[in-house]
């Protein structure tokens, strides 16, 4: 199983370095040291502590979707009857495009805070080459 350094880890889970080096001092994360001696955290300890961690909705009404991004909307493009909206989320963005309506009685403009809720029947993974 791989193992990631702190810093490592906070980019996986989206946090600041010093948010993981809290969670593994309470105990919420298990870090050992590698031959460096370097602090490390197991691939899967992450995985099922961000698992753990995910949002399961949005507080409101049930959705299907359970892929719901968290951000802010950095532009919106409006022409004729349909609006592009980006939302930045983290060192993620993410666009939409939907009828300039919608985007109107949303008031989606540059600074709004938006979740992005995608629902997709593709999904394409990709990983970093190891060592």
């Amino acid at each position: 199983m791989p193992q990631f350094r702190l810093s490592q880890a906070a980019d996986l889970l989206g946090v600041s370095d010093d948010t993981v080096r809290r969670w593994v001092s309470q105990k919420l994360l298990v870090a050992d040291a590698d031959e460096a001696g370097r602090q490390v955290i197991d691939g899967a300890e992450i995985a099922a502590f961000a698992r753990e961690r995910a949002s399961s909705g949005s507080g409101g009404g049930r959705v299907s979707a359970r892929n719901r991004i968290r951000g802010i909307v950095t532009e919106v493009q409006k022409d004729g009857l349909m609006a592009q909206v980006e939302v930045t989320a983290g060192r993620f963005r993410l666009t939409s495009l939907m009828s300039r309506d919608a985007a109107e009685e949303m008031g989606l403009q540059p600074g709004v805070a938006a979740t992005v809720v995608v629902k997709a029947t593709n999904a394409i993974i990709e990983t970093e080459s190891p060592g």
